[in-house]
């Protein structure tokens, strides 16, 4: 099996059953229990288990937001969110961890950036996402909370960097990136942005960096405040997708030096409508392939009870306002709660799109949920429909049985 399906598979059981990307870190010190559930499955690959069920007041209870690239050494490597303590989100910090056999076993992670331990009085830092440049440095970048928070205290933050030249043994000072304020941040600046960047970023035409990432609105500009929402979770949050792109990292600048550009920034941000409140945006976690006419595809999550998807003409600089995704021209949605759906870009213009093929529980307005079964879609170019990929019916790639990690049903 080749390094890209290798990277594939990790990356498809990390995206949608991401609340532990387990791996195995010898010796394997867990409680049965745990060790059970998670080898239940018959996973393919197993990168890091954690030291204990999520309950448990250990050095790392939760593992998510999990990437794995391709290393500059021909080695698999992988960053991702821990937490410590009783409590996901606490201690979140980044960590590293990287494979020299093709996926098959994976060194235990080390720390990046964040809180070290329960001890450490550092400011959480979240969702890193990685950028190798062309002579073999590894970027992290993430988003890094200041000790204040908006709606949700790990989505909030400035963003910070550091790297690293001897593939991921040892990593620079973290550093701030400039982030300039957006009409959707505290107009006040007491707040700093409440972002995450979910997947790679990949190289554009012109060989630099671009990503898209979630925007939530800060309350003071959202359409709802955190006494008047039109329900009580965070999936009714007002959100937008906006895009930057890193212009120098060949270069090898130092974090701070990054040169970022914004796209489809501000007012002009995509937009999902809500499906009780269409005016009330709700779009999230962009998943961005090339056609092969070289227009880019972008998927989003929402809360409308399916996905949403635009296109870009110009390698990003603008996009068509979104659309619901369609099987096919004038076909049925596809349909999907407000939970990961990224698709990925296979040879001969075919993709695969994860999803879990339901609308959400609208009647509890629960409709982050159900996550599970997930299934997948295969999808195929077509140059001359106004939907440019088109896309089977959907199968079940894979469930948890609706069982916790510790074996309990929710």
């Amino acid at each position: 099996m080749n390094n890209w399906i290798r990277k594939l598979a990790i990356l498809v059981a990390a995206s949608l059953l991401s609340s532990g990307a387990y791996a195995q870190t010898p010796p394997l010190r867990v409680k049965g229990q745990l060790r059970t559930e998670i080898l239940r499955t018959n996973p393919d690959f197993i990168v890091h288990i954690p030291q204990g069920p999520a309950r448990a007041r250990a050095r790392d209870v939760a593992n998510e937001h999990f990437l794995v690239f391709d290393g500059p050494d021909g080695s698999l490597m992988a960053i991702w969110t821990q937490s410590h303590g009783k409590r996901k989100g606490n201690y979140n910090h980044i960590v590293f961890s990287r494979s020299t056999d093709e996926g098959e076993t994976w060194a235990g992670p080390t720390h990046v950036a964040g809180p070290a331990s329960l001890e450490d009085p550092a400011n959480i830092a979240c969702w890193g996402f990685p950028m190798v440049s062309k002579s073999g440095r590894i970027y992290a970048v993430w988003n890094q909370n200041q000790g204040v928070t908006g709606w949700i205290r790990f989505h909030t933050g400035t963003m910070a960097g550091c790297y690293s030249d001897d593939y991921g043994k040892n990593w620079s000072e973290p550093q701030d990136i400039p982030m300039p304020s957006c009409p959707y941040d505290d107009p006040d600046g007491e707040i700093p942005s409440e972002w995450i960047v979910w997947q790679s970023p990949q190289r554009d035409l012109q060989g630099r960096y671009y990503a898209g990432y979630t925007h939530w609105v800060n309350e003071k500009v959202a359409r709802y405040t955190k006494a008047g929402r039109i329900g009580a979770n965070w999936d009714v949050i007002e959100s937008v997708v906006e895009f930057m792109r890193f212009d120098n990292i060949d270069d090898d600048p130092e974090p701070k030096d990054l040169k970022v550009q914004f796209f489809s920034w501000g007012e002009d941000a995509l937009r999902a409508p809500h499906y009780i409140d269409p005016l009330l945006s709700v779009a999230q976690e962009p998943s961005i392939v090339r056609l092969p006419d070289q227009r880019l595809f972008c998927v989003l999550r929402s809360n409308s009870g399916y996905i949403w998807y635009a296109l870009s003409q110009d390698d990003g600089k603008t996009w068509c306002n979104p659309r619901p995704l369609l099987r096919k021209d004038k076909g049925p949605p596809i349909l999907q709660p407000l939970g990961s759906c990224p698709v990925y870009q296979l040879a001969g213009g075919r993709y695969i799109l994860l999803h879990h093929n339901n609308p959400g529980d609208r009647e509890n307005r629960d409709t982050s949920g159900p996550r599970r079964p997930a299934f997948i879609a295969l999808g195929e170019y077509r140059p001359n429909a106004e939907q440019p990929i088109w896309f089977s019916d959907s199968k079940q790639l894979m469930d948890n049985d609706e069982l916790w990690v510790d074996g309990k049903t929710p």
